[in-house]
This record gives structure tokens, C-alpha cells and sequence, in this order.
């Protein structure tokens, strides 16, 4: 499915155009004091999620509210 490599390399790209920061660890909220995003920016980065990768931890009923929640939605379902 997706690496972390990948999936790392997908959120640092959808930040940098949203005009966010890109400095993140698996710990980083993606939400208030984290990286900041709005629901329309979690559903932006939903669909890339899902467009690259066949599905998304959002739409999956797997709320992730971290980078890290992220990485181990790709990682349980590989």
C-alpha cells in the first residue's frame, strides 16, 4: 500500500500548498497547535490521501487526529 516515506512526502507536499508548515513529527496534532488545519484543509488532504493511496484514515472511519494516527492507518493496512 504506502510507506511512510510515501504518505510523508504526500502531507509535506499538500502543506507547502496550503501555505503551512512543513516541520512536523509523528506527534504533531493535525489540528489546532499542530499544523493548523481547518476541515476543509483535513478534506483536501483526505482525497490526495485517497487519490494516492486507494483510501484514507478520515473515510475509513478512522479519524486520525495526528501525523503519526497517519502513518499507522498505512501501516496496519499493508
Amino acid at each position: 500500500m504506502a510507506d511512510t516515506a510515501a504518505v510523508e512526502t504526500l502531507i509535506r507536499s499538500f502543506l507547502e500548498r496550503a501555505d503551512k508548515t512543513t516541520e512536523f513529527t509523528p506527534e504533531t496534532p493535525l489540528f489546532t497547535d499542530g499544523l493548523g488545519l481547518d476541515s476543509l484543509e483535513a478534506a483536501e488532504l483526505s482525497a490526495m490521501l485517497e487519490d494516492e493511496f486507494g483510501t484514507d484514515p478520515f473515510s475509513a472511519g478512522d479519524f486520525a487526529e495526528t501525523v503519526g494516527q497517519i502513518y499507522d492507518f498505512y501501516a496496519k493496512a499493508s
